[in-house]
């Protein structure tokens, strides 16, 4: 947990702020998991905050989502083209992604 507010503090992922009138704070909670090895032993703790989300009212808390995810057809298209073309290919893992855009919105 100290590992993740840690990244979430370097990331500078909020502030504080004065929540404006007729608006709501989003709750967030801990998540945690237990990493285990092929043969089952413990690798290691992981926890991360989420917000809860399921909380928020359409047209009241946001207008609209977008969530840039692709598909599934499309990550096996790249993978075809790859090996019928012989690239080298290297998979990895993003530890702590955030995102560092700036919301465009009316308080």
């Amino acid at each position: 947990m100290a590992e993740e507010i840690r990244a979430l503090e370097l990331n500078h992922t909020w502030t504080l702020e004065t929540l404006p009138p007729g608006k709501r704070p989003i709750d967030c909670k801990w998540v945690f998991k237990i990493k285990r090895r092929a043969d089952g032993s413990i690798e290691r703790y992981k926890a991360r905050l989420v917000a809860k989300g399921f909380t928020q009212v359409e047209g009241i808390d946001f207008h609209e989502t977008f969530a840039p995810v692709a598909k599934l057809v499309t990550v096996r298209c790249l993978l075809t083209v790859a090996v019928a073309r012989e690239w080298e290919m290297h998979q990895m893992d993003v530890q702590n992604a955030f995102l560092h855009g700036n919301l465009d919105e009316e308080n």
